[in-house]
């Protein structure tokens, strides 16, 4: 096992707030043997903090057939993944995004036309639940994609850092290119804030991931150094990101539609989510809860233009 599935591994196996364990086994009771695993992460997994916050869980399936029978849903899942949906247990709220084992492993990987499953993967994340060893290691091998994706796109725009350049430099590229990616509201500076919460984490992944990118690099009294020889890697790469950030914003457009019949009062989620990143105050009208996809598609050019999200 490589340095980097270790590192997974072991973060994985870490133990998370009696509540959140319970949480998540009721998740997986709910899909039933569909369920392969569930993983927690976010926000609420890097601050502690659980009471009046919107906890956030990843569950594997097996097949979303197997997950929904012949539901609408499995057609959903497959065209949108992931499907996403509220969820409420002992006092805690939280939304839940369905994958198959199949999509998840893809999805971490740079052949993903989005970059939303391993933007979030290639930080910490938790498994509360598995359902066997098999499911479990299939966890680790998916999420090794989503660090060594990450930073190899940070290594193709390396040069619009500051040189030479760090390791938590690089990290924040990242994350930042990934931010530009999505309509997401986040404020300026949350790349460094992420990484501000685990130093430690992102230098001992960092270490392990140099040398697994496609765009070869090395360390070099502590910095990294992009070996010679990398141009067409690089533009390579580079290539890709625009039709990152077109996929990326339509792609929260479209799942922002397809909630309006998995997750009810997911207008009244995005503005909260909003509010909460970027500062604002954003109330949502009775006319917006009554239509949510125009309420949404009217809310959404107000917040661009003002800068709430990008």
């Amino acid at each position: 096992m490589s340095d980097l599935k270790h590192l997974i591994e072991a973060e994985l196996a870490e133990p998370v707030e009696p509540r959140v364990a319970a949480f998540a086994a009721s998740i997986a009771v709910q899909y039933g043997n569909a369920s392969r695993a569930v993983l927690f992460y976010g926000s609420c997994l890097r601050t502690t903090e659980l009471e009046g916050q919107m906890l956030d869980f990843y569950l594997i399936v097996s097949s979303y057939e197997a997950a929904y029978g012949k539901s609408w849903l499995v057609g959903a899942n497959k065209l949108l993944p992931p499907n996403v949906f509220p969820a409420e247990n002992d006092g805690l709220i939280a939304k839940i995004a369905v994958l198959s084992e199949a999509d998840f492993h893809q999805l971490n990987r740079r052949e993903a036309s989005a970059v939303s499953v391993w933007a979030r993967f290639a930080q910490p994340s938790r498994m509360p639940w598995f359902a066997d060893e098999a499911a479990r290691q299939a966890v680790i091998e998916a999420i090794e994609g989503a660090p060594v994706t990450l930073l190899n796109g940070a290594l193709a725009h390396a040069d619009e850092l500051e040189q030479p350049v760090s390791l938590p430099q690089l990290w924040e590229k990242g994350f930042a290119l990934t931010y530009g990616a999505e309509l997401r509201a986040e404020r300026k500076g949350r790349s460094q804030s992420v990484i501000a919460f685990a130093p430690d984490r992102y230098e001992e992944f960092g270490l392990a991931v140099i040398g697994q990118t496609a765009i070869a690099a090395k360390l070099l009294d502590g910095k990294v150094m992009i070996a010679t020889g990398q141009e067409k890697q690089i533009a390579a790469e580079k290539n890709r990101w625009p039709r990152l950030r077109r996929n990326g914003k339509l792609l929260t457009l479209a799942r922002l539609a397809k909630a309006s019949g998995t997750y009810a009062g997911g207008i009244d989620y995005l503005a909260w989510k909003i509010n909460r990143h970027a500062g604002t105050d954003y109330v949502i009208k009775p006319w917006q809860r009554k239509w949510p996809i125009l309420g949404a598609l009217t809310m959404l050019p107000r917040l661009i233009a003002g800068g709430a999200i990008k």
